[in-house]
């Protein structure tokens, strides 16, 4: 069974074996039977994934995640924030990667990325001292389509939705 395959059959007897779709649009993918000590590969601190090495589809290196983006209203994971040719620190192109285009390699300790080194290299980017305003739904549109991505505010709008206990009523602004 290859676990980067979408429609790959759910293995009754594999205990980690999730019931929900890797396309589902709910997060990340996760390759790899990498499983350790303390938590991870399910659930993990952001923070463990900060400098982790992005390569892109044709085995190209293509610069670490520097930022996890929270959309913090939805709990959500909105975008990780790819590093491209920094070097010491300094320097470098950014890039907002929508995060149901990483899928977790767990036993190459990195994230694959489905787009090639080229594609990457054309992709918006933009500097450290000159972040878009990652709010901006006509940006977040743009950078979701250039990576072949439903925006991640609606592919689980359905999932948010159907749990009040997420919703906000935006006529009181509280939780309900």
């Amino acid at each position: 069974m290859d676990p980067l395959d979408p429609v790959a059959p759910l293995d009754p007897l594999d205990p980690n074996a999730s019931a929900i779709p890797a396309q589902s649009g709910v997060g990340a993918r996760i390759a790899g039977n990498g499983i350790g000590e303390g938590p991870g590969p399910e659930v993990m601190a952001a923070a463990t994934l900060d400098g982790n090495k992005v390569m892109s589809s044709d085995g190209q290196n293509l610069g670490k995640i520097s930022d996890i983006m929270l959309d913090v209203r939805s709990g959500r994971v909105a975008y990780a924030v790819l590093t491209e040719g920094a070097f010491l620190g300094m320097g470098g192109t950014l890039h907002a990667i929508p995060w149901r285009s990483l899928t977790l390699d767990t036993e190459h300790k990195c994230f694959q990325l489905d787009a090639t080194a080229e594609q990457v290299k054309s992709a918006p980017g933009f500097d450290k001292d000159h972040w878009p305003s990652m709010a901006d739904r006509a940006w977040g549109a743009s950078v979701h389509q250039f990576y072949h991505r439903e925006p991640y505010w609606e592919a689980t709008r359905d999932v948010v939705e159907s749990d009040p206990a997420t919703r906000i009523d935006p006529g009181t602004a509280q939780r309900r």
